[in-house]
């Protein structure tokens, strides 16, 4: 019998273990390995929602428009693509087929919107009704969206699978940026797991040898900082053009100063949302500067309030932000901080990514939550994950199995 421990319980369970073992790498440890083998899933914060149908659901015939707006009303932050599966196909076939989120739809029906549709006519309706009145986008089919690469591909696991499990599931596919927890084959979403909260749980472990070994290191210290490439639009380009790059360029976009070169704020999936409170900001997005979309509104505030109170208590993917943050603030680190301390960003303000700025606060690089976890995550693919329980199940038709990456016949 399994009983699930929360990660500061594992973290001190595992302390006298993992603290005196020796990071052996960059990146990884046999301490940090058996930690992260024996946190099960149902210990990260979202992973076991006390509501009974915690996830929302999507048919592959539903439209756009009823997509959006049933996102949308009910506060959540992304569905589950679902296909009815044949009783005597349920065994071989998924019934959960994919997920997608709600700003991915939310910036596609802009852009395309934005070709053929007047400044005029964004300017007398909100987003929902600027969407009825193209019915060729508004009626567009999930279906559809697959060919687009919308939607996100479906690896589940169960609450009795470890952190190591999850964590690899996000290192090593970059298209996916929630996991969902189920109980069996075809059964509900009982939860999910985020990547914000596998770093809030990876916090936990701060004192440990094996995480300081890693977590106390400079930014500079790791490649992706001095690698990657931040995304940006200058301040005085429009809230559309900074929506079209984000579309296309996912976690954040920071909107900087044209003149100065320094990050005025940054713009995010998360703020999506905001085009739907306030219909100002959508019908003016040709207008409105990237600058002036991420000053802090009180109105902004005040719908944050309105609309979270009931359903964040219901999912993790609540759509609008938990965090205390305004939408547009920036998050920012130094070369010169930890990864603890970017962790630490990352988790008290719930974004996806935190700029690296220097001492004049000019953008210098970028660090993402998938950063983070591949950082603690091992540079092989574990033999136990696969991606479909089709898969599985005919393997198991077959008399076969799948061992150190190599397929063997049972007989």
């Amino acid at each position: 019998m399994e009983m699930a421990i929360g990660g500061g319980e594992a973290a001190a369970a595992l302390a006298g273990k993992a603290g005196g073992a020796t990071a052996s790498g960059e990146y990884w440890s046999e301490a940090l390995k058996s930690f992260l083998d024996h946190i099960p899933v149902s210990s990260v914060s979202g992973a076991v929602q006390s509501s009974s149908s915690p996830a929302s659901e999507l048919n592959l015939d539903d439209c756009v428009l009823d997509a959006i707006g049933s996102m949308y009303r009910s506060n959540v932050g992304g569905s589950v693509i679902v296909d009815e599966v044949h009783s005597s196909l349920g065994k071989f076939v998924d019934r959960d087929i994919g997920f997608v989120d709600f700003p991915s739809l939310v910036l596609w029906a802009i852009e395309e919107l934005d070709r053929v549709s007047t400044e005029r006519e964004d300017k007398s309706s909100d987003f929902l009704s600027s969407l009825k009145c193209h019915p060729q986008i508004a009626e567009t089919k999930i279906a559809w969206l697959a060919k687009l690469f919308l939607l996100e591909p479906f690896f589940p696991v169960r609450s009795h699978d470890t952190l190591f499990h999850a964590m690899l599931l996000f290192s090593k596919h970059q298209r996916l940026n929630v996991i969902p927890v189920v109980e069996s084959v075809n059964s509900s979403v009982d939860g999910f797991v985020t990547q914000n909260a596998v770093i809030e749980l990876l916090l936990q472990s701060s004192g440990l040898e094996w995480m300081d070994k890693i977590a106390d290191k400079q930014l500079s210290e790791f490649r992706f900082v001095n690698a990657s490439k931040p995304v940006s639009v200058y301040s005085d380009q429009t809230a559309a053009d900074a929506f079209r790059v984000l579309s296309k360029e996912k976690p954040g976009v920071a909107v900087i100063d044209r003149e100065t070169r320094c990050l005025t704020g940054m713009i995010q999936c998360n703020d999506v949302y905001l085009l739907l409170d306030d219909s100002s900001l959508f019908s003016n997005r040709r207008t409105l500067s990237a600058e002036e979309f991420v000053q802090p509104k009180n109105k902004n505030d005040k719908g944050t309030t309105e609309h979270s109170s009931e359903s964040e208590n219901q999912s993790i993917l609540s759509l609008r932000s938990r965090a205390p943050q305004r939408a547009g603030m920036s998050v920012t680190n130094r070369k010169s901080d930890t990864l603890k301390q970017a962790m630490e960003n990352l988790a008290a303000s719930g974004s996806s990514c935190s700029f690296i700025v220097d001492e004049h606060g000019q953008v210098e690089g970028v660090v993402t939550t998938r950063d983070v976890i591949s950082v603690f995550s091992p540079p092989c693919m574990d033999s136990r994950i696969d991606g479909s329980t089709f898969f599985s199940a005919a393997l198991e038709q077959a008399g076969c199995r799948v061992e150190n990456g190599q397929m063997i016949s049972n007989s």
